[in-house]
Formats: C-alpha cells, sequence, structure tokens
C-alpha cells in the first residue's frame, strides 16, 4: 500500500531501502534512541536490513518517513499500530536532534492519523512514553491525548527497562 500524506511542512511516505543512510542518522544516535524499544542501530547494513524488513503491504501498520518539504531530507520517522486483542491503535515516532522541538512530531502525526481515521475507524489511540522523556508526553498532548495509566517498558535487547506513563485518546 502506497501512502503519501502532506501537511504544512512535511510528505509523509513510506520508507524503503535507499533511505537507510538518511535513518541512520538518528538511529544511530544515542540521544535519539535513549527512550525507544530499540537500542541505536551498529551500522547502515543493519538499518537496511530493519527497512528490507518493513511490511508496507499490512493495513493494520502504518510506519512512514517525515521528509521535509523545504530541505527534502528524511528527518525522521512515525506511525500507527491497530492491536486488534485490544482493539487499540499504537502510535511510535522518532525524530532527528536537530529537528527537535519545532513541532514536526505533532503535525507528521495529525497527518497520519486523519489519513488512517478516514479509512479505518479509530476508537482509541494509544502511546506510552518513559517518566523522563518529556518532550514524548508534550507531543501526545498536542495530539489530544491524556494519562491513562503507570507502566514501564523494556528495551528490546533488554538494556534498560523505563518507568513508563501510557496516554490515551478515545473517539466516538
Amino acid at each position: 500500500m502506497i501512502v503519501t500524506i502532506e501537511t504544512e511542512r512535511l510528505i509523509i511516505r513510506p520508507v524503503v531501502p535507499d533511505d537507510a543512510e538518511a535513518i541512520f542518522r538518528w538511529a544511530s544516535d544515542p540521544e535519539v534512541t535513549k527512550y525507544m524499544i530499540y537500542s541505536p542501530h551498529p551500522n547502515v547494513q543493519s538499518t537496511r536490513a530493519w527497512l528490507e524488513s518493513l511490511d508496507h503491504a499490512n493495513e493494520d501498520s502504518y510506519d512512514l518517513g517525515f521528509e521535509s518539504k523545504e530541505t527534502g531530507e528524511l528527518i525522521g520517522m512515525g506511525g500507527i499500530v491497530y492491536h486488534k486483542e485490544e482493539d487499540v491503535w499504537m502510535i511510535g515516532y522518532n525524530l532527528r536532534r536537530d529537528w527537535w522541538g519545532k513541532g514536526i512530531v505533532p503535525e507528521a502525526m495529525r497527518g497520519i492519523i486523519d489519513y488512517v481515521r478516514e479509512r479505518r475507524p479509530i476508537r482509541v489511540l494509544q502511546g506510552q512514553f518513559a517518566v523522563e522523556n518529556n518532550k514524548s508526553r508534550r507531543v501526545m498532548e498536542k495530539l489530544g491525548m491524556q494519562f491513562y495509566k503507570d507502566g514501564e517498558y523494556t528495551k528490546m535487547d533488554g538494556s534498560a527497562t523505563f518507568k513508563s506513563q501510557i496516554y490515551r485518546r478515545e473517539f466516538s
């Protein structure tokens, strides 16, 4: 499924293996990946292998890149994934550090959420962030999400565990 969404400052599109170098720029940054479920990518080849594993045909998963209209650069990624067992759409995102604090993630995520809502029913939108990660808390609040419950998560490689907060937004 080819998805292209346009916002004021972004073109939001599927990522492909040729984007590996751009994605490696933030996926290898320890500050960007500090609270992510994955650890920093060790090399561009690992980023390329991950990109090759993505299933863009899955209608329950929208994992898209954020391309700056101004520079033409791929500067971040985000998306939503449907969890049927809970009837919840989970959000996630990351952004190159030099683009932090400019409102890019809320803009991109609103575009993705609106796109999916036009095609699929979203009853509940949910996100989780480490309690120390105030930037993610602010993104979720800007998306109309509110505190739901406390939680915890561990990086995929087991290198860190974080106390977290889960935020939700319910749609009628």
